[in-house]
């Protein structure tokens, strides 16, 4: 069950504006690594910029995911399973020490009658943080669905991604998308969302509502 916190009394803050860029390089059939930059805000802490690699592995193939007739840049969404690991480091500003994250990622998918894809990625965040360590666990469950467009394909997709925290060892926070990823050219994807989190891990409770672009690029070393 996917708790989604509802309050009558939340507090709301203005729209933010969330840029995001990732550089994913595929090693061979199974592997890749790539590099993000990012602007971020999650769990109720103000936005702030993230930066780090990530390693991915692909476990199995399904290649009924994307017909034979599209081009799809990123090779990811064919699979059953992918493990990943990732490093981030998070500045702080006025001097403090800033956050040092370890990301282990396990997301399965599975193909559903008429189109429908469905993911489930199940993620840690392990921080470091001047000598103090939190964890957060945040779990993505997503719906989406692809349409031809030429050779490729745009997809929109809606999704819920619950987080739990140690600090306040529970439930924190709920946050809500609802996006579309668009591919131009033969190694860019654009992915545009909205996203409404609700944060009640400490009160008052905070209503905050992003609107995010990431610029995806798709290379290969074989």
């Amino acid at each position: 069950m996917i708790p989604v916190f509802i309050c009558p009394h939340a507090r709301a803050q203005d729209a933010q504006f969330l840029p995001e860029l990732d550089t994913y390089v595929q090693l061979n059939q199974d592997m890749r690594v790539w590099l993000q930059m990012k602007g971020t805000r999650e769990a109720g802490v103000p936005p702030q910029p993230e930066i780090g690699p990530s390693f991915d592995y692909f476990v199995k193939s399904l290649p009924q995911l994307i017909p034979n007739s599209i081009v799809d840049l990123d090779q990811g969404e064919s699979r059953l399973l992918i493990l990943s690991i990732g490093y981030r480091y998070l500045p702080a500003a006025s001097g403090a020490p800033g956050t040092n994250r370890m990301e282990p990622v396990a997301t399965f998918q599975f193909p559903l009658k008429g189109g429908f894809l469905v993911w489930d990625r199940n993620r840690f965040d392990l921080d470091w943080k001047g000598g103090e360590y939190e964890w957060r666990y945040r779990n993505r469950f997503q719906v989406e669905r692809g349409f031809a467009l030429g050779s490729h394909r745009i997809t929109p997709y809606a999704s819920v991604e619950p987080f739990y925290e140690s600090k306040y060892r529970g439930w924190s926070s709920t946050d809500l998308y609802a996006g579309f990823r668009l591919p131009v050219g033969k190694i860019v994807v654009f992915n545009t969302y909205y996203e409404h989190e609700n944060n009640t891990g400490k009160p008052p409770n905070q209503q905050v509502n992003a609107a995010g672009l990431a610029v995806n690029l798709f290379f290969s070393a074989h």
